[in-house]
């Protein structure tokens, strides 16, 4: 048994966060057996707009989308901890992944196994991310797949070469190694679009939608602060 300590990483705008962050992680913390989970809520997202929910309550959000998964975890006896992280919403100037896995790197130290953790949508925008191409150097990758969603064709030839390079087909294997691979698992098909779910919270159905989708304490929280609501 490999005694290297095994991050996992969520990052993203989480506007709101929702139940499709919390099987995604509960996912990856299970089958890849993560020490940790951290979720890192985006300071200033600079691919998303200006359209985006304060950074301050996002953060409150994710707090409070974390009680929620960590009572998951130990119903479902996950030795998992849950953290969430404010390193991006700390550091002044757009929000970059390769500002923050650097960070964690020091954090952590060389040995531990950093797993970048997100949906196949977003392994197919990686290109667009600063300096994308060095990340893999310093984390790995582990992507879930989506609804509907076939990376194959939606995948550029860099980042066809990118995985012909780095992908796994055995999630064990990141157990041994700190950073430099990528595992796709097909065995987890969540919806993790929050632009979706925001436009459904401006519908009449409002209220059974919130119910269904959003962790319970994010949603006393968002019902707090009315927010995502219709503009009148």
């Amino acid at each position: 048994m490999s005694t290297r300590q095994k991050i996992g990483i969520l990052g993203g705008t989480f506007d709101p966060p929702h139940i499709g962050h919390l099987k995604l992680a509960s996912h990856f913390a299970k089958l890849l057996r993560l020490d940790a989970i951290l979720f890192i809520p985006s300071g200033e997202p600079w691919q998303k707009g200006t359209d985006i929910t304060p950074a301050n309550i996002r953060l409150q959000l994710t707090e409070a989308a974390g009680i929620d998964l960590a009572r998951v975890f130990l119903y479902l006896k996950i030795p998992t901890q849950v953290g969430i992280d404010r390193i991006e919403i700390d550091r002044a100037g757009p929000s970059y992944a390769i500002d923050t896995v650097k960070a964690l790197r020091d954090r952590f130290g060389p040995e531990a196994s950093l797993i970048w953790l997100m949906g196949a949508d977003s392994l197919t925008m990686l290109p667009t991310w600063k300096s994308w191409q060095d990340l893999i150097n310093i984390v790995n990758f582990a992507v879930a797949s989506r609804p509907n969603y076939h990376l194959q064709p939606n995948t550029s030839s860099e980042l066809s070469q990118f995985l012909q390079k780095h992908q796994t087909l055995d999630s064990a294997a990141l157990d041994n190694s700190p950073s430099g691979l990528i595992y796709i698992d097909e065995g987890l098909t969540v919806d993790l679009s929050s632009t979706t779910l925001r436009n459904k919270l401006k519908t009449p159905a409002r209220n059974v939608i919130a119910a269904e989708q959003i962790p319970s304490h994010t949603l006393q929280i968002i019902t707090d602060l009315s927010l995502y609501q219709q503009s009148s």
